[in-house]
């Protein structure tokens, strides 16, 4: 979930920078659900989607492999970064935390019995949340990788892969296969700072000037230092650089194709039993009965569908 950053002349319009900033901020209400009127979603422009998504059955028998420690209240404790759109981001009230993994949340709360609460926090400290007992679950646009399993269990539930966005029209003539000398902005924690510091490295090795990284917490900031000039270019997530082209006024847009595609994965405590296994079978059973399909096209991001969920630890 990276970003990369520079900066470049792009006219931003105020509704589409009020666009921008209704998805930043932190504190949330943990309600998920549908977003209110006027919410940016995932439809051209920022119009917030408007299909409903049904209430999903209790699974009996999923539910039964939860354990005791993590039922008992009828809770489950997510941990997200709400500024990841239209994944996971505040709505226009400030608080409601929306998105397609709040979406895909709620439902698998529902299939194992229990009502999703969603925390927003800072993205680099949501595994070790998770590590520590704060949180029951967390999904946050993580991508699978060795390092997160070696520490959590992960569940795979969608596919995204990393794009890379710049001004409209590329005024600066961005190459994607030679970001040296560039200043370049992603979000801290994310896959992207890895791919960033790989670059680098090849920079260094061919005697070109080093990439201007330019880490910020929140990667809705790292969107608008893209579309006010302040950066040249910005590394994200697939499915939020298609985000952010809608949602800018025409102020950015994707530069070639989305590449190193990966799983997404729910992120789970380990030693907790068969609680990975009630997950996986929630994230199956939601792709069987069609409401996993249904919340992807909702937030439009039905191109990273899998069709199989697997557990990795």
């Amino acid at each position: 979930m990276p970003a990369i950053r520079r900066s470049f002349p792009v006219a931003l319009g105020a509704a589409a920078l009020a666009t921008l900033l209704a998805g930043c901020g932190a504190g949330g209400d943990g309600s998920g659900g549908a977003p209110p009127a006027g919410a940016p979603g995932a439809a051209p422009g920022g119009a917030a989607p408007t299909e409903t998504v049904p209430t999903v059955a209790r699974d009996d028998a999923l539910a039964a492999m939860v354990p005791q420690q993590i039922a008992s209240d009828g809770v489950l404790q997510f941990g997200v970064d709400a500024s990841y759109a239209p994944n996971e981001f505040t709505a226009p009230d400030g608080t409601t935390i929306i998105g397609m993994d709040v979406d895909l949340g709620t439902a698998i709360g529902q299939k194992l019995g229990l009502k999703a609460q969603f925390e927003n926090t800072q993205f680099s400290g949501i595994i070790a949340g998770v590590e520590a007992g704060r949180y029951e679950m967390a999904m946050s646009s993580f991508t699978i990788n060795d390092e997160r399993t070696q520490v959590v269990d992960m569940v795979s539930y969608f596919t995204a892969g990393t794009s890379i966005a710049v001004a409209s029209g590329n005024p600066q003539n961005v190459n994607p296969d030679d970001l040296c000398g560039l200043a370049v902005g992603v979000q801290a924690g994310t896959v992207q700072v890895e791919d960033l510091a790989a670059r680098n490295e090849k920079c260094t090795a061919e005697g070109k000037p080093a990439i201007q990284v330019t880490e910020l917490q929140a990667q809705s900031d790292v969107t608008l230092a893209l579309a006010a000039n302040r950066i040249v270019a910005m590394l994200a997530d697939s499915p939020v650089v298609a985000y952010a082209v809608t949602t800018t006024d025409g102020a950015v847009e994707e530069l070639g194709d989305a590449y190193d595609t990966a799983p997404y994965g729910a992120a789970l405590p380990k030693g907790q039993g068969q609680y990975a296994e009630a997950v996986r079978g929630a994230v199956q059973a939601l792709i069987d009965d069609g409401t996993y399909a249904a919340i992807l096209e909702k937030w439009n991001v039905s191109d990273g569908a899998i069709q199989t969920s697997e557990i990795r630890s």
